[in-house]
């Protein structure tokens, strides 16, 4: 089990205690939920009780009968489960929370996730600070928080070039991350398989880990590879471990997996990777989607990361020229090979009306071109494809999922179910329908342990005193509806979800409530972590 982490409470809501106490002081609250079965988020058997909750805090639980609690509004919980409000370690959503028609982060909340992270994969905005203020002005539907992107980073300073730094330049970079932790930023996110994060050597990234432990944050990583691409998919793990190592900080696996053909059946050796440096003192955790398919694009999943180097410009000519040519297809051949084949990239860009919801081997039929001189034609012509690349296997995804340090985790983006569907998903697949863990299990990896992994206080259980954010669901319908053909419909059975204590969802309806905050790492607020 993962420790716990302390948090400070103020002794009037300490007063208020969690139950019926002898001598406890009355409790009134805005809201109290009553005789539903609930699961605090620790990891513990469900049991029914009542949760109340007053302003953004949470001020009850236990047996309000006895305790005398009064509410201003009562809901009946009766054959639901009330939970803590789920934290997703991996998202794409600064967009979304940026917009003022999607700001409310409604496919997130019919989840009933309010807190996501974002700025993974080593992209995004390099300007912590006015992003947050632009969420705190406006107002969002979930609370939101980010990292400093690696690959922004790098972009920012050397742009497509895949050149190493000079020592100014280092520097340079170094600063930006100073600067991105000192306005909030929760920690380092690196894509190293996209480029430009990709042309960084390990001692690159490792130099701006070190700025980013030294206010506490935590490495987060879309590895270099999760396959055969590269340094394969068991050295990419050891890379990961060695970031950890020598930057001496938390590292976080964002949506672990065995990509392709080559590395399915690996999972087990991963996790025995990660156990081992977990007991030499290194400070692990991961997070999983509960799909087949990964989201990718055409550009990501086929071309070798050489030929994006410079940029698109550079990138055509390379098309053009027909030496360059030949390798880049002999290239694009074997990684479409590691991905399956052409039949397992569905273009998923509603953008381009001929291609959406095809597959490239259709496309290429359809062109009279083999498939990866049909990938190449769309490339040049159209531009990058957003596609579902299905190259997972069942068996891995669920040995990762029983792993102890495994949270849940959507990676959502436009075009893939997960967006809208990961959480209902994986309760009504692999909790309900097919017990691959318990009810329990299920929930605590979606709050309690994403929010002690990534250094998230007051938030993630069900605890008098912490952040009011608490989600009621029905077990019996509770189920995502998205698909690869239609993934933005909402999920279903979600029936309340309150967010800083105000009703976002009110009886399965969004209600536009924008009650999230921006999170702000802060280096005393946050578990003491670190590696030995």
């Amino acid at each position: 089990m993962w420790p716990c982490f302390r948090i400070r409470v103020l002794p009037l809501i300490l007063a208020l205690g969690s139950g019926a106490r002898a001598g406890a002081q009355r409790v009134s609250a805005d809201i109290l939920i009553t005789g539903g079965l609930v699961y605090d988020g620790s990891g513990a058997a469900g049991r029914v009780a009542d949760v109340g909750l007053r302003g953004d805090r949470i001020v009850f639980v236990g047996d309000a009968k006895r305790a005398g609690v009064t509410a201003t509004r009562t809901i009946v919980a009766t054959g639901l489960i009330v939970a803590p409000g789920f934290i997703d370690p991996h998202t794409h959503t600064p967009t979304d929370l940026s917009s003022p028609v999607r700001r409310g982060n409604a496919p997130y909340l019919m989840q009933g996730v309010t807190t996501v992270a974002t700025n993974n994969d080593g992209g995004g905005a390099t300007d912590v600070g006015p992003l947050l203020a632009k969420w705190d002005s406006a107002g969002i539907g979930t609370n939101a928080f980010v990292y400093v992107p690696q690959g922004s980073v790098r972009g920012r300073v050397l742009g497509m070039s895949d050149r190493a730094p000079s020592a100014a330049e280092l520097a340079t970079m170094e600063d930006i991350v100073e600067r991105g932790m000192r306005d909030g930023a929760f920690g380092l996110s690196a894509g190293l398989y996209y480029a430009p994060g990709s042309y960084a050597t390990t001692e690159e990234v490792i130099a701006l880990a070190k700025v980013a432990a030294r206010h506490g944050g935590i490495y987060d990583t879309h590895q270099r590879d999760e396959s055969s691409y590269t340094i394969g998919l068991l050295g990419s793990v050891r890379e990961v471990l060695r970031i950890g190592r020598e930057a001496k900080i938390p590292v976080h696996f964002s949506h672990i997996k065995a990509l392709g053909a080559d590395v399915w059946g690996y999972a087990d050796s991963v996790i025995a990777l990660i156990t081992a440096a977990q007991q030499e003192g290194i400070t692990v955790s991961a997070d999983q989607y509960p799909y087949e398919a990964s989201g990718t694009s055409l550009v990501t999943s086929l071309l070798p990361r050489w030929a994006e180097a410079g940029g698109r410009d550079s990138l055509l000519h390379r098309i053009a020229d027909p030496a360059t040519h030949a390798k880049l297809v002999a290239e694009m051949r074997e990684n479409l090979r590691r991905r399956g084949g052409a039949s397992s990239l569905l273009v998923v860009n509603k953008a381009s009306r001929e291609l959406y919801g095809k597959r490239l081997d259709a496309i290429a039929t359809s062109r009279k071109l083999e498939p990866v001189e049909a990938a190449l034609e769309i490339i040049r012509t159209v531009g990058d494809q957003s596609v579902a690349s299905f190259n997972m296997n069942a068996h891995d995804i669920e040995t990762f999922m029983k792993a102890p340090f495994v949270t849940t985790g959507s990676d959502g983006s436009d075009g893939h179910p997960r967006k809208y569907g990961t959480y209902p998903k994986k309760l009504r697949e692999f909790v309900i329908d097919k017990p691959v863990l318990t009810m329990a299990r299920a929930i605590e990896a979606s709050s309690a342990q994403p929010a002690h992994d990534l250094g998230i206080p007051q938030r993630g259980k069900l605890e008098v005193g912490w952040f009011a954010d608490v989600i009621v669901f029905d077990p019996a319908t509770i189920r995502d509806e998205s698909t690869y053909t239609e993934p933005e419909k909402l999920a279903t059975g979600m029936r309340w979800v309150f967010v800083n204590g105000k009703g976002a969802v009110d009886n399965g309806k969004l209600t536009g409530v924008l009650a999230g905050h921006a999170l702000r790492h802060s280096t005393s607020a946050a578990p003491s972590k670190g590696n030995k």
